[in-house]
């Protein structure tokens, strides 16, 4: 069995697949900068807390040095901006997002890599989104090519680029992207998509690739996505 670290593990998608990784036996640390919600869902799941802010290099360090052994490491915090013309667009607002959604999975990935690089099945998780699809987002017949989140989109786009340039600096690692797919969590006002324990299906899938698994590469539900 594993010990897995997932960020933004409170609710939504990181809450569900925490719960699906520790019904199947796995060791679950739930990173959370909230204290109070984080030690509430570690006690409903039967999982481990630790305090964790993407956004503050000491936190990913200190939670770290807490973990203390790790064979996978889920990024999962995001951030989702309110719909905002690109004209509008301000620095604040596209560093606030980036600070989450990208530097965040750098400073943690940055802290974990040392133990990831003492395990004999590492992996790492970056939980993304198809619109971050350069390709999907060029294409006007797909079905999220108007979707008005252009910051997000954005800062998925990076994240996936990571994605790729950490695999292929640490091939011994299975290192991907997962998108999930629309899901009904908070974040998305919990009225449109599939039930985040659905979600949550796609991205333990990708978590437990065992050492003859892929590598760099951006999966689904139902595959491989395109970039």
């Amino acid at each position: 069995m594993s010990t897995i670290l997932i960020t933004g593990a409170n609710r939504g998608i990181g809450y569900e697949t925490a719960r699906a990784l520790i019904t199947e036996g796995h060791t679950v640390w739930l990173g959370c900068r909230d204290e109070a919600r984080g030690e509430r869902a570690a006690d409903e799941l039967g999982g481990r807390f630790v305090r964790l802010d993407v956004t503050d290099d000491a936190s990913a360090q200190a939670a770290a040095a807490t973990v203390g052994q790790l064979d996978v490491l889920v990024n999962n915090a995001g951030l989702l901006e309110p719909p905002t013309h690109i004209g509008n667009l301000t620095s604040d607002l596209v560093h606030q997002i980036f600070d989450t959604n990208v530097f965040g999975a750098v400073r943690v990935t940055t802290a974990f890599l040392p133990l990831l690089s003492e395990s004999t099945r590492p992996a790492v998780v970056n939980v993304t989104s198809s619109i971050g699809s350069l390709a999907k987002s060029a294409d006007p017949d797909d079905e999220f090519a108007a979707y008005p989140q252009d910051v997000y989109r954005a800062s998925k786009a990076a994240l996936n680029m990571f994605t790729v340039q950490y695999a292929k600096a640490y091939p011994a690692m299975r290192i991907n992207c997962v998108d999930p797919g629309l899901t009904a969590t908070d974040m998305m006002g919990g009225q449109v998509g599939q039930p985040p324990a659905q979600a949550a299906a796609t991205v333990a899938k990708v978590a437990l690739l065992g050492p003859d698994g892929p590598t760099g590469q951006f999966l689904g539900a139902d595959g491989v996505v395109p970039w």
